[in-house]
């Protein structure tokens, strides 16, 4: 059977390639694919103690079998409703356009967060900051952080629009709108969806410098969602 298995962020680097196909014998797991990609590029093991997997835009465990024709993701830590909630966009970002949208009368608070692109990060001055995606499955883990926020949370409504490629100093590349009727339930939600979006969404970004270039080290994914034992769900060291 062929699988088709796709690297992002840092390991499309070290795969020197987006995606490759690949075959196996029916019965194959999600931990003998991972396997054979490192024993064929062997720089990928440094990485699996902190991967994610997906197959078919689902995480999914080692032990997990996969099928004649599913298409398997490496996902490293990442650094990113209803469709008009969760959105993933290459344009700027327009935030007032957008609150003005989703601010209704009854709202008592609404709470904005925008991420923006620093001029500096660890010393070394930025030039700009590019940001890719796993999109199929991005849009639907911010769906069902939209959907678990207003579940959870005292909430009316609420937004994410994540932005990809490549953007300047200053320019906003993720905003979270959070409304509801207390001040309170909206900065918890908003704060809430932040975290998870950076800890569990496949979005990585990759920082540009003077002197060249880097993927930027993701939060460990939480142990529900991490490939490995939750014994090591810890980046590696050597990142």
């Amino acid at each position: 059977m062929k699988v088709t298995v796709l690297f992002f962020g840092v390991l499309k680097d070290v795969a020197e390639r987006a995606s490759v196909t690949l075959e196996f014998a029916e019965g194959t797991t999600v931990s003998n694919i991972l396997e054979q990609c490192a024993s064929a590029n062997p720089e990928l093991r440094k990485f699996e103690k902190s991967l994610a997997i997906a197959v078919n835009q689902q995480y999914a465990g080692l032990q997990t079998v996969v099928h004649d024709g599913d298409e398997v993701a490496l996902l490293p830590p990442v650094s990113g409703g209803t469709p008009a909630s969760a959105r993933i966009v290459r344009e700027a970002i327009d935030t007032a356009t957008l609150v003005d949208g989703l601010k209704r009368p009854e709202d008592g608070a609404c709470v904005v967060f925008e991420g923006i692109v620093r001029n500096h990060t660890r010393g070394r001055r930025t030039l700009y900051l590019d940001y890719e995606a796993y999109e199929e499955m991005a849009r639907k883990q911010m769906d069902q952080l939209v959907a678990k926020a207003l579940e959870e949370h005292k909430i009316r409504d609420a937004a994410i629009i994540h932005r990809l490629g490549r953007i300047e100093i200053g320019e906003t590349s993720v905003l979270i709108v959070v409304c509801s009727a207390h001040r309170g339930a909206a900065f918890d939600a908003s704060r809430w969806l932040i975290d998870s979006l950076k800890r569990t969404v496949p979005i990585w970004k990759k920082e540009h410098f003077e002197d060249g270039a880097v993927w930027a080290d993701g939060e460990p994914f939480p142990p529900e969602v991490s490939a490995m034992p939750s014994s090591h769900g810890q980046r590696p060291a050597s990142k």
